[in-house]
């Protein structure tokens, strides 16, 4: 392998320690940055192309180590991890920010009617929709069925808790009726995201030991990972949802709202963008990508067997997936240790015992399926 670059830079993780908090933090700071929506096609093939290089060998002359993650980073902000094709601009995870600060700023300001709580709300769960679907699993992708059941059921659970809530404000101080929003987006994402992982929850999701060795499926690791991400998702909303109405119920009373009283939406927009701009990667980053749980909190027919298999275990892991609402069921990694030849299960078929157990020898490097060693212990791995 030619070049300045080692072969052994592991591109497939993120560039920071994930076992902490300021680790995982800079690492969402980075994926978020809404500044990678005005990179231009070319600028993102280039990124693809030292990537793709990367990965099979090849080292254009002068690449720094800066350059080669910031190559990962762009690539990794437009391309799906599984498929490869360039995702709709408003799905990836550097939208979310703009997107997410234009719809709240205008759901918090326009709450009084209901036509108006009907309207932002499903736009809403309409761009939530839009952003499931962009990051759907190549794996193992969501049905339209599932799709549309969690898109009708999380509008139809927001709208009711607005219009509920709306209700029951109508006789209090204006400013518990501002937070009113932020309830019907709670409530959204307690419907929401377990019905996009609904399958999940009925199957299961990986477990393994703390050296990445698969022990099983456990249904009661699913519901964890799943509270988790909607307290992440949740959190998320707050800063933005809780701070501003304390703002802009101060600033309706002074003369300059009441002057321009059309400056009210721009200027929540802005206060929300700016809550959002730190909390999106913040709350992303609460808890570690691999969590953890105790093997007596699993189901007891799992506890039996690995009390028979690793007796001396006493904790299991397992990936928890993103805030965002990429699924969790689908898996990539690059190649092998030394770019040689592994062994990988693959890309294409579901995340069953038997297509795990089932490896086939790929002779070089691959972009997709997990990669093993011989011995099938684990090699580089990176999960969503």
């Amino acid at each position: 392998m030619s070049g300045e670059l080692p072969p052994n830079i592991n591109i497939q993780e993120p560039r920071w320690d994930q076992s902490t908090f300021v680790g995982r933090a800079s690492h969402f700071f980075t994926v978020t940055d809404p500044r990678n929506l005005l990179l231009t096609n070319q600028q993102l093939e280039d990124a693809r192309k030292t990537v793709h290089d990367y990965r099979q060998g090849v080292v254009p002359p002068g690449l720094t180590e800066n350059e080669l993650w910031r190559a990962k980073y762009i690539y990794d902000s437009a391309f799906h991890p599984d498929t490869g094709e360039k995702m709709v601009l408003i799905g990836r995870m550097s939208a979310q920010v703009p997107m997410n600060m234009t719809i709240t700023g205008c759901m918090m300001t326009f709450y009084r009617t209901t036509p108006a709580v009907l309207f932002w709300q499903w736009i809403n769960q309409s761009f939530n929709a839009v952003v499931n679907y962009t990051n759907r699993s190549g794996d193992a992708p969501l049905t339209v069925s599932e799709l549309g059941t969690a898109y009708v059921s999380a509008t139809t659970g927001a709208v009711a808790t607005a219009l509920g809530l709306n209700a029951l404000t109508k006789h209090v101080s204006p400013l518990i009726g501002r937070f009113v929003p932020f309830a019907a987006v709670a409530a959204a994402n307690c419907i929401n995201i377990p019905l996009m992982r609904q399958r999940e929850l009925k199957v299961g999701i990986p477990v393994t030991d703390e050296n990445g060795t698969r022990l099983g499926e456990s249904a009661q690791a699913a519901q964890q990972a799943i509270a988790q991400v909607v307290v992440s998702r949740i959190l998320m909303a707050a800063p933005g949802m809780a701070i501003p109405p304390f703002i802009m119920n101060t600033l309706e009373k002074k003369a300059f709202l009441k002057r321009f009283p059309w400056m009210s939406a721009p200027i929540q927009v802005g206060l929300v963008g700016f809550c959002l701009v730190f909390a999106t990667p913040l709350c992303c980053a609460l808890f570690p990508q691999k969590s953890s749980m105790s093997v007596t909190s699993l189901e007891p027919e799992l506890q039996a067997k690995l009390r028979e298999s690793h007796p001396e275990l006493r904790r299991v892991y397992f990936n928890k997936g993103l805030p965002s609402p990429r699924p969790t069921s689908a898996c990539r990694v690059g190649c092998s240790v030394q770019h040689g030849a592994g062994w990988a299960r693959h890309p294409r078929r579901p995340l069953t015992s038997e297509s795990w157990d089932n490896e086939q020898k790929w002779p070089s490097c691959s972009f997709y399926g997990n990669c093993f060693l011989k011995d099938n212990s684990p090699a580089l791995t990176s999960s969503f």
